[in-house]
């Protein structure tokens, strides 16, 4: 305040008094704003506008107001970074390994890519034949055909691909050939059931789009609360037609209590194994927690 004083008794130059004033302020992000703000308001008191004083209170008080919301933008973000602790969602890679993805093609991963399809194609079997089809059909009052399967398969395709997408580029690789194994095990589906070839290529188009139609869904759903999950369930997997709320209510627990098995499972054996296990739809305590048990491969990870 006395560098202001000084300056202004003296009356220096415009460019002595504004940098003065600038050694007032402990926000350098704010600095060229200020200093804008003071030569005008100082060619304003050359001319009578106003007085020196009031207008040099108002830009300090400004100033403060400008620091303490700095201040307290500070103590937010080191209150967010204690709580939250938010991790990078992706791992680094190097320039080379960019560049040729960014040309279409896979970098170098974790694991060789033959162990990681196996595992992937080890994890869709899981989703198909560990599931009880026919549990679904019952309790959901869902028609026995191919697409009520599809849709089933799907919800569990879709919790498998929420749990590798965790695990970084591999895991996302992982995710690709688990999708790509979905589709040539449903194409080869349609083809045994005997339905002609240019019907199961126009329904293969329809459950493509469907599907990821799905994924976001399913996604918004198991971030917000259980009301946004219910709404998918009942746009993608009843297909709009569930007379019952409680169907929905009990898939709504089978999704939430399935997705923290999921977690619970390191991602070291997933990725090695592909090796998931599911729970019953219907049990007694839902909420409880399993331990899983770990899988048993050998040094080739099959």
């Amino acid at each position: 305040m006395a560098a202001l004083v000084r300056a202004v008794s003296c009356q220096t130059g415009v460019t002595q008094w504004i940098a003065a004033c600038s050694g007032l302020l402990q926000t350098s992000a704010v600095q060229g704003q200020c200093r804008r703000m003071l030569y005008d308001i100082f060619q304003r008191h050359k001319a009578g506008q106003f007085q020196l004083s009031k207008s040099c209170g108002g830009v300090i008080q400004a100033n403060g107001a400008i620091t303490q919301q700095n201040r307290s933008f500070y103590s937010a973000n080191k209150h967010l970074s204690a709580k939250d602790s938010v991790q990078p969602s992706e791992e680094k890679v190097g320039a080379f390994t960019r560049i040729i993805e960014a040309m279409g093609f896979t970098g170098p991963l974790k694991y060789s890519r033959w162990k990681i399809k196996v595992a992937a194609l080890r994890m869709y079997t899981c989703c198909v034949e560990k599931t009880d089809y026919e549990e679904f059909f019952n309790r959901c009052q869902m028609p026995d055909t191919l697409n009520s399967w599809f849709l089933v398969a799907q919800l569990h395709v879709w919790m498998c691909l929420v749990r590798m997408k965790q695990e970084g580029r591999t895991g996302k690789y992982m995710c690709r050939y688990i999708v790509h194994c979905m589709w040539e095990d449903v194409e080869q589906r349609g083809k045994v059931m005997g339905i002609n070839s240019v019907v199961l290529k126009e329904d293969l188009r329809s459950m493509v789009e469907n599907f990821y139609a799905a994924l976001f869904g399913y996604d918004e759903g198991i971030l917000s609360d259980d009301h946004v999950l219910a709404a998918a369930l009942w746009r993608n997997l009843f297909n709009r037609n569930c007379e019952d709320p409680r169907h929905l209510e009990l898939l709504v627990e089978y999704v939430r209590k399935q997705v923290q098995h999921l977690d619970a499972l390191s991602g070291e054996d997933l990725l090695l194994t592909g090796e998931v296990s599911w729970r019953p739809l219907v049990e007694s305590n839902a909420r409880s927690i399993l331990k899983p048990l770990s899988p048993v491969y050998n040094d080739e990870g099959l």
